[in-house]
């Protein structure tokens, strides 16, 4: 099982690097996972994981990319609710990488 330290605290991941508890999740635990992505969060990531986790609290299920979309359209509007968009923020695969840095399981349907 990989790991994440986070000051004194262990994180454990599972073989994709999504957390094995999502109660272990922080802001600071997702500062780690996105500095092991090679990405810095800006307030506009904040904003998607923030509603991801939203998303999750009242579906119990991580969005793929259609229905993230929509959803994010649906909260924030068009200019942020696109594929461009989101697709800039996490390398072209917002789906995965944004439910990581969220806390949250792994899109059942992204390979």
């Amino acid at each position: 099982m990989n790991s994440l330290t986070v000051g004194a605290r262990r994180i454990d991941l599972d073989k994709d690097g999504y957390l094995v508890e999502l109660g272990d999740w922080s802001a600071e635990v997702a500062a780690a996972l996105a500095a092991a992505e090679e990405l810095e969060l800006s307030p506009e990531h904040w904003e998607i994981l923030e509603l991801l986790r939203g998303f999750y609290q009242e579906f119990q299920l991580s969005p793929a990319t259609r229905p993230l979309i929509k959803y994010t359209a649906l909260k924030l509007g068009p200019d942020k609710g696109n594929s461009l968009h989101l697709n800039r923020l996490f390398k072209g695969t917002p789906a995965k990488l944004a439910a990581k840095l969220a806390g949250l399981p792994k899109p059942t349907n992204c390979l």
